[in-house]
């Protein structure tokens, strides 16, 4: 895996790679806010990360639902380098609720077994998950 990242001015950063992704700082801090920021793109790289996981685990089981989301909200530390102490994950589905054993299996899976990002930030932060399921309508 190689990429290459340029600065653009403005504390705005453009990675090339297969893809290119830019980056970006809060106004607060003389960026132009328009873009992730690089501790937000590891969060959106995390999410991405275990859902991909969780999507074939569930596929591979056959397990249906209409619809699947990821919210992560994380706590820093609040002293520099503010790293990510806390991470909380929230698995939300529309399915069939007497699917949430195979549901919670394929989250788990994916945090103990499969997702490197999770187990990278593993080293420095408590990752907590929650699955809320909302049956489906009939």
């Amino acid at each position: 895996m190689k990429i290459s990242t340029t600065y653009q001015g403005n504390m705005r950063f453009s990675s090339d790679g297969s893809l290119k992704v830019v980056m970006d700082a809060a106004k607060e801090v003389k960026g132009l806010g328009e873009a992730p920021t690089p501790k937000q793109m590891v969060l959106h790289g995390l999410a991405g990360c275990t859902g991909m996981d969780v999507a074939t685990i569930l596929s591979k089981r056959k397990v249906g639902y209409d619809r699947f989301t990821i919210e992560v909200e994380a706590e820093q530390t609040a002293h520099h380098p503010r790293v990510f102490r806390e991470i909380h994950l929230t698995y939300r589905f529309v399915a069939n609720p007497e699917d949430r054993p195979k549901i919670e299996r394929a989250v788990e899976l994916s945090r103990d077994n499969f997702c490197g990002v999770s187990a990278m930030l593993e080293k420095t932060a408590s990752i907590i998950t929650t699955v809320e399921i909302t049956p489906r309508p009939n």
